[in-house]
């Protein structure tokens, strides 16, 4: 069974990165806590018909997304990512038994660590060093994107979770 730990608390006032760090991290919490008191199979479970969407396959597309956006993106280093393929780029919703659950959790721990170690100590005006998009963006923009590709899935996170065992709530 898988046991979230507690969600950080949300900054309503101050400066800027302290609250877009407090965003982040309460967005990132959030979606494990979408995962508490789950067993693997319920995790894997795809609810929505015609959908490969699973809380699961949610946990490695954002492992994904950080290595792309805070370390290949923003750094510029090369980046071995974990669940993509070159013959399937959404092998992270695909392919859930290729890797145990607690090598998952690792490696989205490894990649949110990663992504802090990333951010740290640069200001939020400094540009990307590679472009993504066509275009170069700067460590405020990758921040935004990142709350919002999160709430984004969290709310997918939400729908199943419901589908899954009627839980509810925020």
């Amino acid at each position: 069974m898988f046991h979230a730990p507690e969600r950080p608390e949300l900054l309503f006032s101050g400066e800027e990165r302290p609250q877009l760090d407090s965003w982040l991290e309460f967005c990132r919490a959030t979606l494990l806590y979408k995962c508490d008191g789950l067993e693997l199979e319920q995790l894997e479970v795809r609810p929505v018909a015609g959908s490969a969407l699973s809380l699961l396959g949610i946990i490695r597309h954002m492992t994904y997304v950080e290595q792309a956006w805070f370390e290949r993106i923003f750094t510029g280093r090369d980046v071995t990512e974990y669940y993509k393929r070159v013959d399937d780029r959404d092998a992270d919703f695909h392919d859930l038994d290729e890797t145990p659950l607690d090598q998952v959790l690792a490696n989205y721990e490894a990649a949110v660590a990663t992504s802090r170690r990333c951010a740290l100590g640069h200001d939020l005006a400094e540009a990307s060093a590679k472009v993504s998009r066509g275009r170069f963006t700067d460590l405020r923009w990758i921040y935004v994107h990142m709350i919002e590709e999160y709430s984004r899935h969290n709310g997918h996170a939400d729908l199943i979770r419901e589908l899954i065992d009627g839980a509810t709530g925020y």
